[in-house]
């Protein structure tokens, strides 16, 4: 890969063999913008201009694929180029190309007669069906009025007092709440399940002590930021505690922990950006209208 330094020339930033997959990987620990860099293949030295495999392509521009996190990915297009017909030096193909054989053409067949449309004879109009004449029905009499004597009127029972209304179930109601919610004071009292001193081995499971530390708290996870798996670590805290204050919340305990550790077992950072940010979207209410962080102060005015 090479990028242009202060006089505009393209200098070598770094070389890179592909991995087993057939795909080259650079990693670049600095903030500098690479978009205007290129990137191409080189020779190995054991193929020559007479090779009749694949051959390195132009040098293709880095495109930023995402920038978050104070993090960036870039990628290029295909860099390894192939002719569409082998050269004449290359060897053929083993495979006999059967030989063409013409088709005869089959003769041509008469074209049937021109259609001549037959007039059909008029016809005539049919008399108009006869219809009975049914007469109107008789209509009845109205009966007789008869004066209806009005009932005793039966007094009206007492008014019941007003209740108070039912007081609101909060593990009913839709709610999710950011990790700066939980972190503060006055809303203690709704850590209900765990403890901010619970260790995250002891919720997450064996991958998440071994990534994070045994003594690691809750506590402390909620306090990460600027690197991918500390964010894993808070957005995941974060929704383990919503999923235990709200039954309507996107995703259930097992849920999030499933999905934790799916993200640590990947091992791979784009993943596990993808995982933290599915979790972010549920904690700010994103994609449930009616999601929104219904705390109250647990302390008294």
């Amino acid at each position: 890969m090479a990028c242009p330094d202060g006089n505009g020339q393209l200098t070598t930033r770094g070389e890179e063999t592909t991995n087993w997959l057939g795909t080259f990987n650079m990693r670049f620990d600095e903030t500098s913008d690479l978009s205007n860099c290129f990137a191409q293949v080189s020779g190995s030295g054991q193929a020559s201009g007479g090779a009749c495999g694949a051959v390195s392509g132009p040098a293709r521009p880095l495109k930023l694929m995402y920038n978050m996190f104070g993090m960036a990915m870039y990628a290029v297009d295909t860099l390894i180029s192939q002719p569409v017909q082998p050269m004449s030096f290359c060897p053929s193909s083993s495979v006999p190309v059967p030989a063409l054989v013409p088709v005869t053409p089959s003769p041509k067949l008469p074209s049937p007669p021109a259609f001549v449309p037959v007039t059909p004879p008029p016809t005539m109009p049919s008399p108009p069906a006869f219809v009975p004449v049914t007469p109107p029905p008789k209509v009845p009499s109205p009966p007789a009025f008869v004066p209806v004597t009005p009932p005793h009127k039966v007094p009206s029972p007492p008014a019941l007092p007003i209740l108070p209304p039912m007081p609101p179930f909060p593990f009913l109601e839709a709610s999710a709440c950011p990790y700066g919610k939980w972190m503060m004071p006055e809303y203690r009292c709704y850590w209900k399940v765990v403890s901010p001193d619970t260790k995250v081995g002891v919720v997450f499971g064996l991958l998440a002590a071994r990534k994070y530390g045994m003594e690691m708290t809750l506590w402390e996870g909620l306090n990460g930021r600027g690197e991918a798996y500390k964010t894993l670590l808070r957005e995941g805290t974060t929704a383990l505690l919503n999923s235990y204050n709200s039954v309507q919340y996107p995703y259930n305990p097992l849920g999030v922990v499933e999905r934790m550790n799916w993200a640590l077992m990947a091992g791979s950072t784009r993943q596990v950006l993808h995982t933290a940010l599915s979790f972010m979207k549920a904690n700010y209410g994103f994609g449930h209208p009616a999601s929104t962080c219904r705390f109250t102060s647990c302390t008294p005015n």
